[in-house]
């Protein structure tokens, strides 16, 4: 398997600086389907895996909140499939876990996943400044970037 095969389902080279893990390999997708905090999201017609959506509660447990996160092929980008998959991991949560609260973080930079964010009834509640990092400099100095992070309480969907 080559390179462009292994990152078809992972972000296009462009968003390299931002995401701590390029391309998402068979073998990582695998290890990651043991568990309930990722959700592959495939296409009906083919069963092809075009993302995923993370979603997992948060501590402390008593405060009912969860986090989301979504990954999505670029070839699939602008067609309503996060915000769709979303949507429903969204109303499972809140439905059936009995979620009170669910949060995101993204990049500032990053605004089609704010934008879907906002789609999604989640309120910008705040910017951290310099708060992650996933590249160093060539001396190994962390370059710091900025999140925003959104939420919506279950009342709100």
């Amino acid at each position: 398997m080559n390179r462009q095969q292994r990152c078809a389902y992972g972000q296009d080279s462009s968003k390299v600086s931002r995401i701590p893990y390029i391309c998402i390999y068979k073998s990582i997708a695998k290890e990651r389907s043991k568990d309930n905090l990722f959700w592959a999201v495939c296409l009906k017609d083919t069963n092809k895996m075009i993302g995923h959506v993370y979603f997992s509660q948060k501590d402390p447990r008593e405060f009912l909140t969860w986090m989301i996160g979504y990954i999505f092929n670029p070839d699939y980008y602008g067609q309503g499939y996060a915000t769709e998959a979303c949507q429903r991991i969204l109303k499972y949560g809140f439905e059936e876990l009995g979620a009170r609260r669910v949060i995101a973080l993204c990049n500032p930079e990053n605004i089609a996943s704010w934008r879907l964010l906002e789609r999604l009834s989640m309120r910008r509640e705040g910017t951290f400044m310099k708060e992650v990092f996933f590249k160093t400099t060539g001396n190994g100095q962390p370059v710091w970037q900025d999140t925003y992070q959104y939420a919506i309480l279950k009342e709100e969907l």
